[in-house]
């Protein structure tokens, strides 16, 4: 007589490239994971690199294809690049595809040709999972919009809802202190990176310094790690225009960085894509005004917010900057629809929301497995070889016949 085995209990893991430490998609991971728990379901994150500060919070990718099972469902944050993504897409089980978008390669030419290939790749491999996964989310509007442009049947929303517990730390004032002095600091926050547009602020404190405010400062704040071509450009357009008193701040702790927002009068933004930008609701929480160019995610993110602009005239911007800081009742009025944007945000039922989403693939049928070419597992063995050999015995690695070594790398980027 056989024993029926019990059913299968439906485990809902994470898949990620990293978890980081502080920033806005591992929180968001963190905060799913809390969700499914409390909900019932086991719910682990799978990684390939983490931060030590958080990697006893995750799981190597690895050990996922001993848990895999096809009634499981994988939360998959698409990244470019990734092993564990591929993983991913080889298992049996189902799939939920979380898009935080991918920066369109074009910014990085010239400044980070790695980064050109990987974007440019990680675009085109999206579209590979347009029949892999059952449900496929952005975390912003604008990141849905372009899962459907991109052919995906069954797109939805899973809001960002920031935690802004890392502002409500005390401030470090060390380093805020010396901008504490009644001077007008205009602040900008975010990853020295081309997207960011840092040239176009550069240009735009420098308008407003000599139209209306010789003692401003203009603070950016933000890593700077893989694109030291860029900021030399920058350090040279500042030379270039010999304006002052424009300070790049890198990396700071989140006490430096509540503290900065506290020092600063206006946050200043001229990115041109952001999937949806944190640091921008960061303002509305510290009660900063922000004025920010109106494009991808940006209006949508800021719901109502702020002050948009649509041309990137240094003298129209710096009149908008001007008119913030003098005008009292401008500004109040500002701080009042952040405020209102803000509260909107934050009342977005983002527990219930992932849980229904989670209800709603269990409740459809499957989509059929996307085929995976019959030696997907002996090439994974084979790279998890290499680069084993490469960390532990660098000059063994080296040795290696360069065809080999070769058609590795490319199957990696494939």
């Amino acid at each position: 007589m056989t024993t029926a085995l019990p059913p299968h209990q439906t485990q809902l893991h994470q898949v990620m490239a990293t978890l980081s430490y502080g920033d806005a998609i591992s929180n968001e991971a963190l905060g799913i994971q809390r969700v499914l728990r409390t909900a019932g379901y086991d719910s682990r994150i799978y990684v390939q690199t983490a931060d030590s500060r958080v990697e006893h919070l995750t799981e190597d990718y690895r050990d996922l294809l001993a848990e895999s099972h096809p009634d499981n469902i994988l939360i998959h944050h698409f990244s470019i690049g990734s092993r564990a993504s591929r993983v991913a897409f080889a298992l049996p089980d189902r799939m939920v595809l979380v898009y935080h978008n991918v920066t369109p390669p074009a910014y990085f030419i010239d400044i980070n040709e790695t980064l050109v290939n990987l974007c440019y790749q990680g675009r085109r491999e999206l579209s590979a999972y347009r029949t892999r996964c059952d449900l496929a989310l952005g975390d912003s509007e604008f990141n849905r919009r372009e899962l459907d442009e991109a052919g995906f049947p069954r797109t939805g929303v899973l809001p960002v809802v920031p935690s802004f517990s890392q502002l409500d730390v005390e401030p470090n004032a060390m380093l805020a202190g010396d901008f504490d002095d009644g001077r007008t600091n205009l602040l900008f926050v975010g990853r020295t990176i081309p997207n960011k547009r840092i040239e176009d602020l550069i240009r735009f404190f420098d308008a407003y310094r000599l139209r209306y405010d010789r003692q401003a400062r203009l603070l950016l704040v933000g890593a700077q790690e893989g694109f030291q071509e860029y900021v030399a450009s920058l350090h040279s357009l500042i030379r270039t225009l010999r304006v002052p008193d424009v300070h790049l701040l890198g990396h700071v702790s989140t006490e430096e960085l509540t503290a900065l927002y506290d020092v600063a009068d206006v946050f200043l933004s001229a990115s041109e894509h952001e999937g949806f930008c944190v640091p921008l609701v960061e303002a509305f929480y510290k009660r900063v005004p922000v004025i920010a160019f109106a494009a991808a995610a940006v209006p949508d993110t800021m719901d109502g917010g702020g002050v948009l602009y649509d041309r990137k005239d240094p003298r129209h911007v710096a009149s908008l900057i001007h008119t913030v800081v003098t005008d009292a009742a401008w500004e109040d009025e500002i701080l009042r629809a952040q405020d209102e944007a803000l509260d909107r945000l934050l009342k977005q039922d983002f527990d219930r929301t992932l849980l229904d989403f989670a209800e709603q693939v269990q409740a459809t049928p499957r989509v059929p497995h996307p085929p995976v070419e019959a030696d997907f597992w002996q090439q994974f063995e084979r790279a998890e070889a290499l680069e084993e050999l490469q960390l532990r015995r660098p000059s063994a690695y080296q040795a290696l016949p360069l065809e080999q070594e070769t058609g590795d790398r490319s199957q990696e980027s494939e």
